[in-house]
């Protein structure tokens, strides 16, 4: 930014509680708790965002990524019942038919979009306890055999822990097992929010902060790469998310494992928490925005545009993203194809690319260790 508009800005917010924080992050200081607890609360969220963008370009300048990935949720029988949740079902729930895909649907997945570049497939699933070992095994070996050399992304730290469980092995063996099967990286779920008391609410049965934390920290010493997330719009306060984030800046500084950054929006539609309102694209800028500011040392901020929209995510690249994942291929999460509104799960490399053209920035194809695979002019 130049000199005379940040003097500009920085007159601007004179006498306001922003200032010294806008001081800060032209300095490239880092931000406290209480800093981003403000930033949270300040109305102007365009000034929010002006900071974030300020961040983003010193980082990025207007380089935008995207990967063509697909995404496997191997089942949604779980025994968590999280109150947040609309894709995990027990076999006694009613709602969605609980699944399981065999090795052969696994295959099929694959194969379907055998023809597509793909670089990246992204499992997850439910915990499933009557699942062996040698499940999560042939798995990873399967997607590997159909597609050599695809990066695959795999197993939370909850599904960690329970892949551990069932093995009757140390969180460490079992990661040395995954891998040696071709586990390639961590995402980023299960963390939810970094807060005892939203465990207690919201996900009592999944692992807390702190056992997160340190697979999070195992995760790291086996040598594997992970991504972070937090699912916000919920019962979370403006504290709450505070301390998330922080909490995530502390383990990387001890780690420096982690990828990027992800906020997951919650959508209330068919979970047990429905009587809560939708998000907003407010609330999904302003986040990205403060996660921006707050994670100084993490070297990308996602916009995952099937939670936030594609509209909103083509602003957030404006307001401290630099990043809005992929074609995806399959997304199950949220909301299955077609439910709710018709909400589209795919967007094709020329609809990404137009996308983040449309925004005014430079398209970026990278791999999952965020190394360019091409690039448009």
């Amino acid at each position: 930014m130049p000199i005379m508009e940040q003097q500009h800005i920085l007159h601007l917010l004179k006498g306001s509680s922003l200032w010294r924080i806008a001081e800060k992050v032209l300095s490239a200081e880092r931000l406290s708790y209480d800093d981003i607890v403000e930033l949270f609360r300040y109305p102007d969220l365009n000034i929010v965002g002006y900071l974030a963008n300020t961040v983003r370009e010193r980082m990025h300048q207007t380089n935008t990524y995207y990967i063509r990935n697909q995404h496997i949720n191997y089942t949604n029988i779980c025994n968590k019942h999280c109150q947040f949740c609309f894709f995990a079902k027990n076999p006694k729930d009613g709602g969605p038919t609980p699944y399981l895909l065999s090795m052969e649907d696994v295959e099929n997945a694959i194969q379907n979009h055998v023809n597509v570049p793909i670089s990246e497939v992204h499992i997850v699933g439910g915990i499933n306890p009557k699942l062996p070992f040698t499940y999560y095994l042939d798995l990873l070996r399967t997607v590997k055999r159909v597609r050599p050399g695809v990066h695959i992304k795999a197993f939370t730290a909850v599904e960690i822990v329970e892949i551990a469980r069932v093995a009757g092995i140390s969180i460490k063996d079992t990661l040395i097992a995954l891998k040696d099967a071709g586990l390639d990286s961590v995402p980023g779920g299960g963390a939810e929010v970094l807060s005892e008391r939203v465990h207690d609410l919201a996900h009592p049965r999944k692992i807390g902060p702190t056992e997160w934390e340190n697979v999070a920290r195992e995760i790291a010493n086996a040598g594997l790469p992970q991504y972070s997330t937090m699912l916000y719009g919920h019962i979370e306060t403006v504290e709450e998310r505070a301390e998330h984030l922080v909490r995530l800046r502390k383990l990387q500084d001890e780690t420096g494992h982690f990828l990027a950054f992800t906020p997951l929006s919650f959508h209330p539609e068919g979970t047990y928490w429905d009587h809560l309102p939708a998000p907003t694209g407010d609330d999904d800028l302003r986040i990205i925005a403060v996660s921006r500011l707050a994670l100084d040392n993490f070297p990308h901020i996602k916009s995952f545009w099937i939670m936030n929209t594609a509209a909103v995510s083509q602003i957030s690249l404006w307001y401290g993203a630099d990043d809005i994942d992929g074609t995806v291929h399959e997304y199950e999460i949220t909301y299955p194809e077609g439910h709710i509104g018709q909400k589209r799960q795919i967007l094709s490399r020329p609809q990404l690319i137009s996308m983040i053209r449309e925004a005014g920035r430079t398209p970026i194809e990278r791999d999952s260790f965020y190394r360019i695979v091409s690039k448009e002019s």
